[in-house]
């Protein structure tokens, strides 16, 4: 089974319209939440997530709020003003769909499950060593996928814990040795925070127990200049270029 592996799009199509392109053909999609929030496309992304036909979905904490599941107050002020134009842009259909996202921690088969912040907290960000071992120890299957933080990260627990890579470039692979556990974001598609802007997606193969951690470039002007064109916070505009 060979799987493209997304997280946190934040409603950027141009940047998951080139993470499509990229990838090639897959044989199922494993999708990470937070698919709306930040960005001016949040229909359009739905859509083009809708139209998959072997996707495995979890929301995300932008989700929740834009789909009125749950209240803003934990969010600052740029997430409050982005999610609340989401909010009153999203068609009925997609807010129904949004509001349907299955919570994570989700199993997609025997060897990987999906979570949007972590396998015992779906808002919980995970940082550090402490963070990963607690996650690690109440997953279900050898590999956990995770999103939230918008920075590629990859753990091995073995007899230790280690701290693989980090996913950094323009592609990293993790092989899958079955003796351990793994715990690995791939990255955001439309919102990267690790100071690289190309967008960042995974490709799971588990014949060959290997996931590729990618970047691609997109066209971030593009993107840009719906934000400002929708009245959405500049800031939104500008932190695509650097990847902040």
């Amino acid at each position: 089974m060979k799987y493209l592996v997304i997280s946190d799009v934040h409603a950027n199509l141009e940047a998951l319209d080139a993470v499509l392109a990229a990838a090639g053909p897959c044989d199922a999609v494993l999708a990470l939440g937070d698919f709306i929030g930040y960005g001016a496309d949040p229909n359009a992304v739905i859509d083009r997530l809708r139209a998959m036909p072997a996707v495995t979905l979890i929301r995300g904490n932008h989700d929740k709020v834009g789909a009125g599941l749950e209240s803003v107050s934990g969010f600052n002020h740029l997430a409050k003003q982005a999610i609340a134009w989401t909010a009153a842009a999203l068609t009925p259909s997609n807010r129904d769909w949004v509001v349907a996202l299955p919570q994570g921690p989700v199993a997609a088969d025997d060897l990987v499950e999906i979570c949007h912040g972590a396998p015992f907290d779906e808002d919980v960000y995970i940082f550090d060593d402490l963070d990963a071992m607690r996650a690690l120890r109440v997953s279900t299957r050898p590999l956990c996928l995770f999103g939230h933080t918008h920075v590629p990260t990859a753990f091995r627990l073995g007899p230790v814990l280690e701290v693989l890579g980090p996913p950094r470039g323009d592609s990293y692979v993790v092989t899958l040795d079955a003796s351990a556990k793994y715990l690995v974001n791939c990255g955001a598609v439309g919102q990267p925070r690790d100071g690289d802007p190309r967008a960042a997606f995974g490709i799971l193969d588990t014949t060959a127990r290997t996931l590729l951690v990618n970047r691609v470039g997109y066209d971030v002007g593009a993107a840009q200049a719906k934000i400002i064109a929708a009245g959405l916070p500049d800031v939104l505009a500008q932190r695509l270029a650097v990847g902040r």
